[in-house]
């Protein structure tokens, strides 16, 4: 039995969808069981702490994602290691490298849960992916209401992932033996401005989307509403510092599954109806 927290989120979804596709026995934990609209063939239950020992009952892998965990991470370790759970994937983040700065709030949060779980006693296999194509929905607000989007740093590059491609790997962690132990960097393919994501996603929806730089300081939490309002400085920094930078762009994915990593034109068409 693999147990997948944040079962409902981007990565987690794609990956209870992957591994129910193969056949394993998944318990999906989300918030609101009622609401989750995964597989049938998914254990689904309720993410609660009053009794997180029942959570792990005949599993033997567990996919953290910290943003599901938060606080809590901790104890779910404790309750998963007592249950039997042997061996854990844990999403992490990309901001998790040598040279880094580690006094960002991001850095600081993902580098106390890596902690946490190596000191888990667990076998442990982290993901360090950098920007996720999934935060360009922060946009599809603005491109429902027009053909024009707002925000900071035209020219920012970065090179989105897939969350399908995150959760390709992550299957793969759980399933193949020899990760155990591993720290895995995690890229798309190729850079991309932020002006060209919304190119890219008006070509997907058949708009000509036009891109507004506007200065930092008009930048509101609204802009951002997947990011914690005391993270979004820091955020806003590491956006700026990517204007005009090279970013990292790994081959983990292929190497790992065999396929290439997708393209961030080939993420705005599998979302297009997100943004109508």
């Amino acid at each position: 039995m693999i147990v997948v927290t944040g079962a409902t989120g981007n990565v987690g979804r794609a990956l209870v969808e992957r591994l129910t596709a193969a056949g394993r026995p998944v318990r999906a934990l989300t918030r609101d069981p009622q609401r989750a609209g995964l597989p049938q063939q998914a254990e689904v239950v309720r993410h609660q702490l009053d009794d997180p020992a029942a959570l792990f009952t005949g599993a033997t892998q567990l996919f953290l994602n910290l943003q599901a965990t938060g606080d809590t991470t901790p104890v779910l370790l404790d309750a998963a290691r007592a249950a039997g759970v042997r061996h854990v994937v844990m999403l992490s983040s990309g901001i998790i490298r040598e040279g880094a700065d580690t006094s960002h709030p991001i850095h600081i949060w993902h580098a106390k849960a890596e902690q946490q779980v190596r000191d888990s006693g667990l076998a442990a296999t982290i993901l360090r992916p950098h920007a996720f194509a999934a935060n360009a929905l922060q946009w599809a607000p603005q491109i429902r209401a027009g053909d024009t989007v707002r925000g900071p740093f035209a020219d920012g590059v970065s090179a989105p992932i897939h969350e399908d491609d995150i959760a390709a790997v992550a299957e793969r962690a759980l399933l193949d033996p020899g990760h155990e132990g591993a720290a895995h960097r995690l890229t798309g393919p190729e850079p991309v401005t932020t002006a060209q994501q919304i190119t890219a996603i008006g070509h997907a929806i058949g708009h000509d989307l036009r891109f507004t730089e506007i200065p930092v300081d008009e930048v509101g939490p609204e802009l951002f509403p997947h990011v914690p309002p005391e993270m979004l400085p820091g955020l806003l920094k590491a956006f700026g510092g990517s204007v005009g930078a090279t970013p990292e762009i790994t081959t983990t994915v292929e190497e790992i599954t065999g396929v290439p990593a997708r393209p961030f034109t080939t993420w705005a068409k599998d979302h297009a109806d997100d943004f109508r």
